[in-house]
């Protein structure tokens, strides 16, 4: 029997197992939150967009609730599309859905079993929690390091300039080992972010049929070799110096693992760092990005933004800096409008049911996987007046924040999985826009007008724009 024959075996015996199986737990769980009828084995597949599957859950949301289960293969799935639902889940409920759901590709190099993003609640992930906390995102870290961020805002505004006379960066680091490790780190955004038919179907993944495990293995495998060699010289530096050269995050964590009740080793530490850098390199920038085409696809907003900022700095030479964000109120409201239009990712990372649990009279089955519609919660207008337009000055109105208390906006999640980058994610937006909008006006390529601009994006583990913001800088 070749080899062809016994792959089709074995694939037509799955899918009847996975068919029995699919019968079974539609009737063990009646009680379901309601939803589209699942079709045998694909489920309701078919129900969802391939490219914009957050526009479609949206979209049956409105017929059957922000409560709403589906079938996506043999995956039972949960969507919460309301302020009210998600937090019964991520507040009240928070310890029963704090798990995760591992999407296939997010085990590459075993990094679920390392990183704190897909790790269970458990010593190992408080672990890691905490030294996040203590040595990347504390206020006192962040307040040491606000000139690192500074320093950003400025080669930002410097490679502006001299891709505009030279068309190159005249600040950069080594290009070529960057671009390789850049290229790794959206290699790996892509293969996550993909629809993956082994996450629907779990028979399917010694097969990988559409080798997003294998693409996903060799962006990792470069990520890790990277971190490692990082590694390996700040502990070569270290040996051969009596004087530690940094006081970073990197000397920091050597620290810690030269302690032997620490349990924290070299694997923990790349794993940490992959995490930090595929978690946090494209949602900043793509923020940044929506926050800017917003601005100029609304003129009036961007000159009102101006005028703030020149108004506090009354013309001052001087960059933006951290102190200067709690005086900009309009600067601090337009990026809560982006955030809420465009959130870094249509859904929170999946999280999944530890055991049954009933919410609204319904049944959350165990190991439901649950995804939380922020992009659908962002454009509500039971909750939004004129949801679609781009209107900062809603946020001077009302006390809203971004910080996962108010579950309106909750683009960085809520509870104990929030997303603990927050409050850099925080500061950096806000000197990085703020030093675009204060030194340099800004037009479209070519004859394009604010109002041909195409603000509509595309589907990924991020959302960024359909198509990419071109616009030239011009010198105030």
């Amino acid at each position: 029997m070749d080899y062809l024959t016994l792959t089709l075996l074995y694939f037509s015996f799955s899918l009847a197992v996975a068919h029995a199986i699919f019968l079974i737990s539609g009737r063990r769980h009646a009680r379901l939150p309601p939803g589209p009828y699942p079709l045998p084995i694909i489920g309701n597949l078919l129900h969802v967009s391939e490219k914009r599957p957050h526009h479609s859950l949206a979209t049956l949301a409105k017929r059957y609730g922000p409560l709403m289960s589906l079938k996506l293969g043999s995956r039972t799935t949960i969507v919460v599309s309301s302020p009210d639902v998600a937090k019964e889940f991520f507040q009240t409920h928070d310890h029963s859905f704090s798990s995760r759901s591992i999407p296939e590709a997010s085990k590459v190099v075993d990094h679920d079993k390392y990183s704190m993003v897909w790790l269970p609640v458990g010593d190992q992930w408080r672990r890691l929690r905490r030294i996040s906390k203590e040595y990347l995102f504390s206020m006192q870290c962040l307040d040491a390091t606000e000139h690192l961020r500074r320093e950003i805002a400025f080669t930002t505004s410097l490679n502006v300039l001299s891709n505009l006379m030279f068309s190159m960066d005249m600040a950069q680091y080594d290009s070529e080992s960057s671009k390789e490790f850049n290229d790794a780190v959206r290699g790996v955004l892509e293969v996550v972010g993909r629809p993956n038919i082994a996450d629907f179907f779990p028979i399917l993944k010694p097969f990988d049929p559409q080798g997003l495990f294998r693409r996903g293995s060799i962006h990792g495998k470069k990520i890790l070799t990277t971190l490692n060699k990082i590694i390996n010289q700040r502990l070569q530096t270290r040996s051969t110096s009596s004087i530690t050269p940094n006081n970073d995050v990197l000397d920091s964590l050597l620290n810690i693992g030269l302690n032997d009740e620490s349990k924290f080793n070299r694997n923990d530490m790349r794993h940490l760092f992959f995490t930090l850098f595929v978690a946090g390199g494209d949602t900043t920038s793509i923020t940044l990005e929506w926050a800017m085409a917003e601005l100029i696809h609304n003129p009036d907003k961007f000159q009102t933004t101006r005028s703030e900022i020149m108004k506090l700095m009354q013309n001052n030479k001087r960059n933006i800096q951290e102190e200067d964000i709690s005086q900009l109120p309009y600067l601090q409201a337009v990026i809560k409008e982006t955030l809420r239009l465009h959130p870094p990712g249509a859904f929170l990372v999946p999280h999944q049911a530890i055991h049954d649990v009933e919410i609204q009279g319904f049944m959350v089955p165990k190991n439901a996987q649950i995804l939380c519609n922020v992009w659908a919660m962002g454009r509500d207008p039971k909750i939004w007046s004129n949801p679609e337009k781009f209107m900062p000055e809603r946020f001077l109105k009302v006390d809203i924040d971004y910080k996962g208390q108010d579950f309106e906006l909750v683009p960085f999640g809520a509870g104990r999985r929030m997303c603990p980058g927050l409050n850099m994610a925080h500061r950096l937006l806000h000197i990085m826009l703020g030093s675009l909008i204060k030194n340099f006006d800004w037009k479209l390529e070519g004859n394009m007008r604010p109002q041909d601009m195409d603000i509509r994006e595309n589907f990924g583990l991020t959302l960024p724009k359909n198509t990419p913001l071109r616009i030239i800088p011009l010198m105030l």
